[in-house]
């Protein structure tokens, strides 16, 4: 879906769509298989997300906010423990009574990292940003997720320089795969 802003209204709108497909996850019973669709929308839009704040959110961080390279050092290891829980959660299916603690994990695991990110780290951004670069990180961010890749891979680099250069050919090549696997589409 696309957006526009900074990076802090691209980022939070972001937050909003994976948490309403937590909640269509949440009003399925366990074991229907449309719960494993929406697990897959919901890794694509993360893995998307997470690639494009580690690009340039997080270095942004740490060059303008104080204490910036503790705070993005943080968030880094929750993307971390996320993309193990969803590399984890692709190998099951919605029957599979994995699965359902899988799942309840990770939206556990992101629902903490949202809110630390909008109650602590967005507010130091605005503050240490001004208007301008934060519409420019919203531009980059937004460039970012349309090449980046839609699978996990908790083996990738998540720092700059490595993740910006290897992000979109494993972007490339994770496309091409959902393109011909029908993941994410509903049936």
């Amino acid at each position: 879906m696309p957006h526009e802003g900074n990076v802090i209204d691209e980022l939070v709108t972001d937050h909003r769509e994976v948490e309403e497909l937590f909640g269509r996850i949440e009003g399925l019973p366990p074991g229907d298989k449309d719960r494993k669709l929406h697990a897959d929308q919901v890794t694509m839009e993360l893995v998307r997300h997470s690639v494009a704040e580690e690009a340039y959110l997080y270095p942004a961080v740490r060059e303008h906010v104080p204490d910036g390279n503790a705070l993005a050092d943080k968030e880094i290891e929750d993307h971390s423990r996320a993309e193990q829980l969803m590399k984890d959660l692709e190998s099951c299916d919605a029957d599979d009574p994995e699965f359902n603690r899988l799942i309840g994990l990770l939206m556990s695991e992101i629902r903490t990292h949202v809110a630390d990110e909008e109650q602590n780290l967005f507010p130091k951004l605005r503050a240490a940003c001004s208007p301008q670069a934060l519409d420019d990180l919203g531009d980059k961010v937004r460039q970012a997720k349309m090449l980046a890749p839609t699978r996990p891979h908790p083996s990738a680099p998540d720092t700059p320089p490595l993740n910006k250069l290897l992000a979109p050919g494993t972007g490339l090549v994770d496309r091409l795969r959902d393109a011909l696997t029908g993941r994410g589409k509903p049936d």
